[in-house]
């Protein structure tokens, strides 16, 4: 019979995602049949799926562990933050609309039905579904409706795991505090716990163990050590940039200024994992570093908002001194809109209705409209000549006499993206393009620097190996089967 078993946390960013990427792919290694499923994520690094909608990125990273293809039936529920209190609502990879924190938390319980059918779905094609939960269940205030933790795995009768994040401090009161929050029914739920990132000899936390079995009655599944792979693999959204350090070393060095509505930003791992290259990410408050060789605008959840964001932090400015210097400019959807002279948002798309005034460095102008484009491409880039892979996810037209020289030419026959005349600004729709190896390695000779030659995807692949390895060291996976129903 198909079983399920669900990780929830006690708090945000506790690895939820990693390990239920490494427990899929120790299960799967194990001859079974696992899918993955979240049934609602918050995210703006999003992946695009065959049958063209979008899930999270964590989503489809964990796809990828069970040896897949990314499904919408994987996240049926996906925000996308285009501002501080509102995000867009993604429906089984359709965009069902807009709506404010408070709007939402009111309506996501009419969202239940579809979620349980999507999981539904999911559990009659495999052995195992591993279930990630998102934010925590101790956060009671927002219970009512709730789709994601408790209320999901009540309404599915799917048993839970308690993670809980020693790296952070306070893990005892933490799991033990979220025993004393949520109520008894829910409680019944939870099958166990698992400690995750531990740094150094997991014998010095058996008093802690028995501390939280002790309080809450649960019982261990394993003390996870702290992953160094993770670093290795795609991040699921903005936090991680809140720790984010330059790899010093490299001889290119690439900056990335950090938009507060950032998306997809994933699209520079293959950059960051080169050793000729020193990737910055550069946060708000800093300037564009001045011995920048390249400068990639990405893609961003909210363009007018995050080009009003560029110019209050005087990257313009740094963006137009780099220029004059010769430097290289590349911008990846929003960020290629941002290059152009105009931006025009006449439905309130992303904001309210209006337009702004482009950095002027492509001859192209950009208006927001739909349908959304969601698909995958290959093709050929026109400076290299090498051959590029990826996948669309934009709203938006770009025209302009700067798109006579494309930066892509599509497998389909289309053209995407434009080239400056000097050819030292480009910029294209394309998320993704640089894990593909050729293009990489041609794009990096070009700057001046050197690739390593390295297989981005079997980078992913090993990693994901390796994290399953260490899973099954280190937790009892039988325990967690026999717990799934």
């Amino acid at each position: 019979m198909p079983r399920a078993i669900m990780l929830q946390g006690t708090g945000s960013d506790v690895g939820k995602s990693l390990l239920v990427a490494g427990l899929c792919r120790a299960l799967v290694r194990r001859g079974l049949t696992v899918r993955p499923f979240k049934p609602q994520n918050m995210s703006n690094n999003a992946a695009v799926t065959a049958d063209g909608g979008e899930i999270g990125r964590a989503q489809a990273l964990q796809a990828r562990a069970c040896g897949v293809a990314p499904s919408v039936h994987m996240n049926p529920v996906l925000l996308k933050p285009q501002s501080d209190v509102g995000s867009q609502v993604v429906v089984r990879g359709v965009v069902a609309g807009t709506a404010r924190a408070g709007d939402y938390q009111s309506r996501k319980g009419q969202l239940l039905p579809t979620v349980l059918d999507s999981f539904a779905r999911l559990k009659a094609e495999a052995d195992v579904v591993v279930v990630e939960g998102a934010g925590s269940p101790a956060e009671v205030n927002l219970r009512a409706g709730d789709i994601a933790n408790m209320g999901f795995a009540t309404a599915a009768g799917v048993p839970v795991v308690l993670v809980g994040d020693i790296d952070r401090g306070g893990v005892i009161a933490s799991l033990v505090g979220t025993h004393a929050l949520i109520p008894s029914e829910e409680r019944a739920l939870v099958a166990g716990f698992l400690i995750n990132k531990f740094r150094g000899d997991v014998r010095l936390f058996d008093g802690g163990l028995s501390v939280i079995a002790e309080r809450t009655g649960w019982p261990s599944f394993g003390v996870v050590p702290w992953l160094a792979d993770a670093a290795l693999l795609p991040a699921e959204d903005a936090v991680a940039l809140d720790t984010w350090k330059t790899r010093s070393g490299g001889r290119l060095r690439v900056a990335v200024p950090m938009l507060s509505r950032i998306a997809n930003f994933d699209d520079f791992d293959p950059l960051a994992q080169e050793p000729d290259v020193a990737l910055s990410m550069v946060p708000r408050g800093q300037p564009l570093p001045g011995d920048a060789d390249l400068v990639i605008l990405p893609g961003s959840k909210a363009t007018i908002a995050d080009l009003a964001v560029l110019r209050a932090q005087g990257w313009d400015v740094d963006l137009a001194a780099h220029r004059r210097r010769g430097g290289r400019v590349l911008g990846i959807c929003g960020g290629y809109q941002m290059l152009g002279r105009r931006i025009a948002d006449p439905d309130g798309i992303e904001g309210p209705p209006g337009e702004a005034e482009g950095l002027g460095l492509l001859d192209v102008d950009t208006v927001l409209k739909g349908p959304k484009v969601l698909a995958e491409a290959t093709g050929t880039e026109t400076v290299t000549g090498a051959a590029v892979a990826g996948y669309e996810m934009h709203m938006g037209r770009t025209e302009g006499p700067d798109r006579a020289r494309p930066m892509l030419i599509l497998a389909n026959g289309q053209t995407d993206g434009a080239v400056s005349a000097d050819g030292r600004v480009m910029g294209c729709y394309l998320h993704g393009l640089f894990g593909a190896d050729g293009f990489r390695a041609a794009f990096l000779t070009g700057l001046g620097g050197e690739a390593s030659g390295q297989s981005y995807a079997a980078t992913v692949e090993q990693a994901l190996d390796r994290i399953a390895a260490r899973l099954e060291e280190h937790v009892d996976i039988d325990a967690l089967l026999a717990a799934a129903r």
